[in-house]
């Protein structure tokens, strides 16, 4: 049988998502919709970078804007910037809106 070729190594991939929170804002109680927000911004990382959930690095800045009014009221999309490098570690930033 013949040896599988190498596999090639990841490059370094950058991409600008949109994220839906409105589940968010209506499945968990009302004490907990900024902390699922979170939860659902790390899973759709996690879907569309092809990486792991330990692997997701959240910046404080989006933490922030998640927050910002509150853990009740959370907003109902937020535009991201994610970056998976080499090693497979996945920045997620808040995309500057001008």
């Amino acid at each position: 049988m013949p040896a599988k070729p190498p596999k090639p190594k990841r490059e370094e991939l950058e991409r600008e998502y949109v994220i839906p929170l409105r589940a968010s804002q209506h499945q968990p109680s009302r004490r907990r919709r900024a902390g699922h927000a979170l939860e659902t911004v790390r899973r759709f990382v996690v879907r569309h970078m092809r990486g792991k959930p330990e692997d997701v690095w959240i910046d404080p800045r989006l933490n922030e804007s998640i927050w910002r009014r509150g853990i009740q009221r959370i907003p109902s999309q937020v535009r991201v910037k994610a970056i998976r490098f080499e090693d497979g570690l996945i920045e997620v930033d808040l995309l500057e809106t001008d």
